[in-house]
């Protein structure tokens, strides 16, 4: 059962956010909906407003910025990413992680936005969007604006640099300026409809740089940077994947929980960061 609460659909960014920090200790923002009304009926939050923001201008949609990037409104449904031409042509890998996230039904509710401000460790898209070095854009209480690396988003489990009123327009992806492979590998106790018990993305550039990013095993999601640098100017022989793969498992914390234990979470972590290595060097055509 919910709680009594007031909904509200304000029709302007101005609106949406000085409500939000007048009311900050009662009012919670809606997009999708698919986890705030889980945890609504669950009384984990118990807000007096609900504030749907669905409706603000250019929440949703998918735009191309100069040189190649994209510009994705962050109430934007994770299937019309998924499915998005753009968005597989450019980013494949993003369109991998956002056809991950629970059913088709949650997928044509749940929003990117939604996925990454709840700023859950196990968050699908997130991964993916570190390894694209994306942005996203905050919009706040008087017209305020502000771009935040993804990867200085996110605090702790659930937790974000989002300020009372403060609500996130879009995600921004810059253009990948050489050749690009990736691959987004999850691991959960089901093929669909579970939280990941370990997520893996890694993008091969044809300059030879790897990035390497991690969900579900820290207390956010996180980007390996020291695995990354050691595959900077080398060859990824046999050595170099063990040393890479060494540093990739130093890089996370995870927690044992009831879908997996901190040993079989790290033991996976080495397993699907050697595939998603393999599977994004070989669409490069790497060795």
């Amino acid at each position: 059962m919910f709680n009594s609460f007031e909904y509200l659909a304000p029709r302007s960014w101005e609106e949406a956010c000085g409500f939000l920090r007048e009311h900050a200790k009662d009012a919670v923002a809606m997009a999708g909906g698919t986890d705030l009304l889980v945890r609504m009926r669950e009384r984990i939050l118990q807000p007096k407003y609900i504030v749907d923001i669905k409706a603000l201008p250019g929440f949703i949609g998918i735009s191309a910025t100069p040189g190649g990037g994209l510009s994705i409104g962050a109430a934007t449904p994770l299937n019309q990413i998924a499915r998005s031409a753009e968005v597989q042509n450019s980013f494949p890998i993003l369109a991998e992680a956002a056809h991950s996230v629970g059913s088709y039904q949650v997928r044509n509710r749940a929003s990117i936005g939604g996925n990454l401000c709840n700023a859950s460790p196990a968050a699908d898209t997130a991964p993916a969007l570190l390894v694209l070095d994306a942005a996203v854009r905050l919009t706040g209480p008087g017209g305020s604006s502000r771009q935040v690396p993804l990867k200085e988003f996110f605090v702790g489990p659930g937790k974000t640099v989002l300020q009372p009123g403060e609500l996130m327009a879009t995600v921004e992806i810059p253009p990948l300026l050489a050749g690009a492979a990736g691959a987004y590998l999850k691991l959960a106790r089901t093929k669909a409809v579970d939280l990941s018990q370990v997520s893996v993305a890694v993008l091969a550039l044809a300059t030879g740089e790897v990035r390497i990013a991690l969900g579900a095993v820290a207390p956010t999601p996180v980007r390996a940077s020291h695995a990354e640098d050691l595959c900077r100017g080398r060859r990824l022989d046999n050595q170099v994947i063990q040393e890479v793969l060494a540093a990739t498992v130093a890089a996370v914390s995870p927690i044992g929980d009831l879908r997996a234990s901190r040993e079989y979470r790290l033991e996976m972590v080495e397993v699907l960061t050697r595939r998603a290595l393999g599977r994004a060097m070989a669409a490069l055509g790497g060795n």
